[in-house]
């Protein structure tokens, strides 16, 4: 089952920060940067009044900066100068050592805008607001249906709850008649075999204890039993005007050259099956093979990866790793902003690029490490020489 989370803000104290800009630490002063080559000084910071001044072709000096940038800052417990960044981190949120609560029961805390924010999952809200008991509320009842206090209050019109979507309605949807003892509770009366014409008529498929064509059974038309209808996995495709002959329904829906439907026949390299959707479907394309239920290219799918069901995703070693698929091959990759800088694959993607100032944004780019230049999003930290906001 697919997890839905709703949001609820939980107000809490915020905490904003003004760093006084001083003069450079540094006197050499540059133009606008251009990207970097190999060899050259690692990629810095980019910011929007650069970019503005830059379109009116009026240059802009810059110099290395020792200073955090807005919203980020160096805590006790931090590993590297200016990683923590107050806006979105669970542990300092809003201010250092401001943890957001842990795990709770049916929905977790995240840090958003520089505040713990509530969300709840599995298709629960927190309608009373009250913290002892958070998330109590399940969605899909008639009291609350698709949302806090939404009701379905006509017994004829109970709430459907569609988890998958996160969605709910009172009532079934237009053509269709609820059922409350049908399995299926929504059904079409004219064609349904346990409620034909009206809920609970439930047709006899032995009918009048005849002798049945092949594959058939007496259901459900025009809202009356007694009529042969084709099992679920048959048609009757060599009939005339529609009525069964001796042969019955002789056509397996996933047969080559019917895939479904009378005629819908597959190509040479294809094979009809039936999809997780439950429709009939002709696969694989070229280049695809099928496994299971599921056609895949097994050059670079992750978990059929040069053959049905090997899974590449079970190759990572640590958080900052994922298992990709290259060529028909499993191989370890490092997640955006981690990197395997040691060389050493037994601890994985060790080194944090987006912050370590040894390696920032590259493995051995580094950033003035005697003045104490920090890395910043995989870029060493700048700020325009005339002791502006720090970039």
């Amino acid at each position: 089952m697919l997890r839905r989370f709703v949001v609820v803000t939980i107000a809490l104290t915020s905490v904003s920060f003004a760093i006084a800009s001083e003069g450079c630490s540094h006197s050499d002063a540059t133009s606008t940067p251009l990207p970097p080559e190999a060899g050259t000084a690692p990629p810095t910071i980019a910011d929007k009044d650069a970019a503005a001044a830059a379109a009116d072709d009026e240059p802009v000096a810059y110099c290395m900066s020792t200073k955090c940038p807005a919203q980020r800052t160096t805590c006790p417990s931090s590993r590297f100068a200016c990683d923590v960044d107050l806006m979105t981190d669970p542990n300092n949120c809003g201010a250092c050592g401001f943890a957001c609560p842990p795990l709770v029961t049916g929905g977790r805390f995240t840090c958003v805008a520089g505040k713990c924010e509530l969300s709840c999952a599995d298709n629960k809200l927190d309608c009373n607001g009250v913290v002892d008991d958070i998330c109590e509320t399940q969605l899909g009842t008639n009291d609350n249906c698709n949302g806090c206090g939404d009701k379905c209050p006509d017994p004829n019109k109970p709430c459907f709850f569609d988890r998958t979507a996160g969605k709910g309605k009172c009532g079934c949807d237009d053509g269709y008649t609820y059922c409350a003892k049908s399995q299926n509770k929504c059904t079409i009366l004219s064609v349904d075999d346990n409620n034909c014409g009206a809920c609970g008529n439930t047709c006899n498929v032995n009918g009048d204890g005849g002798v049945r064509p092949p594959n058939t059974y007496f259901g459900c038309f025009n809202n009356e039993c007694g009529h042969l209808k084709c099992d679920g996995s048959h048609m009757n495709c060599n009939s005339d005007a529609g009525t069964l002959d001796e042969d019955g329904c002789e056509t397996d829906r996933l047969s080559h050259d019917n895939c479904g439907a009378c005629g819908n026949a597959c190509a040479a390299d294809q094979q009809c099956i039936k999809d997780p959707n439950g429709k009939y479907v002709c696969a694989c394309p070229a280049g695809q093979t099928l496994c299971g239920a599921t056609c895949v290219d097994f050059s670079l799918d992750p978990r059929n990866c040069g053959a049905c069901g090997v899974d590449c995703t079970q190759a990572a070693t640590d958080e900052h790793g994922i298992g990709t698929c290259i060529n028909g091959a499993c191989k370890f990759a490092c997640s955006a902003g981690w990197g395997d800088c040691n060389g050493d694959t037994r601890d994985g993607c060790e080194t944090n690029m987006n912050a370590d100032p040894n390696n920032c944004g590259a493995c051995g780019t580094t950033c003035d490490l005697l003045a104490g230049q920090p890395c910043v999003g995989g870029r060493c930290a700048q700020e325009t020489c005339d002791g502006g906001i720090p970039r």
